[in-house]
């Protein structure tokens, strides 16, 4: 087994332990949507682009692109992020 098969299997069993989200422990970005109004991710690794109908947001392995309109970033920490506006759709570009 690999490096990489080594540490997954480590991330599981320690979130299994201590009774965890396994995202949470791997530190694997986390996104709620709340109906077509707020979108909500942790584990972010900052923003791409920034407008009002496109916000790209880094997912360390992967982009995430919110279309919409009238899309604003309402805060933003370095672990978390919230975007309201009409959302159209959310794409997950690796």
């Amino acid at each position: 087994m690999g490096t990489k098969g080594r540490r997954e299997g480590l991330l599981e069993r320690t979130a299994q332990f201590f009774d965890l989200p396994a995202d949470v422990v791997a530190g694997l970005p986390h996104v709620e949507v709340v109906g077509n109004r707020e979108f909500y991710m942790e584990n972010h690794r900052g923003i791409l682009s920034y407008g009002g109908e496109e916000i790209a947001v880094n997912a360390e392995k992967a982009v995430v692109r919110i279309h919409g309109r009238g899309l604003e970033l309402v805060s933003m920490t370095g672990e978390a992020l919230r975007v309201r506006g009409t959302i159209e759709r959310v794409e997950w570009v690796e």
